[in-house]
């Protein structure tokens, strides 16, 4: 993507709480994004944006996953859209423990066992450490 667009590439951008970058200001409409191979439509990337619909299969899989787990790590969300909320309160309903690690508040907070107010990437450091426990 950079050699499509090399302007853009140089921009310096502070990154935002949600994960978004700051870039007020900024005239996209010289934006080159590429056609898809396949169909010719718009390249988007496998994500859903807020607005769009979670796919239900996604969803599915989902709730299947919280059926069976004994507990739930929220890392860097808000939960303020329902999409991200739903699964929480599913947790909370099964009356299993929910610990999240964010800056902000969150649309869970009241359903929380553990808050760690920290950024994520220092509050989960430990996980990458090569002496950590989890990796003996």
């Amino acid at each position: 993507m950079i050699h499509r667009n090399p302007r853009f590439a140089q921009l310096d951008a502070l990154a935002a709480p949600d994960g978004d970058a700051d870039l007020d200001g900024i005239d996209f409409a010289a934006f080159d994004v590429p056609a898809c191979d396949t169909c010719g439509g718009l390249l988007k990337p496998d994500v859903v944006f807020f607005g769009e619909s979670v796919p239900r299969e996604r969803v599915q899989l989902a709730f299947s996953a919280l059926g069976s787990a004994d507990a739930m790590l929220i890392v860097g969300s808000s939960l303020m859209v329902l999409s991200g909320y739903r699964f929480a309160r599913a947790m909370a309903e099964a009356r299993k423990p929910i610990a999240a690690v964010n800056l902000g508040k969150t649309r869970a907070d009241d359903l929380l066992s553990l808050k760690v107010t920290q950024p994520c990437a220092d509050a989960l450091a430990f996980l990458l450490a090569s002496e950590s426990p989890a990796s003996h």
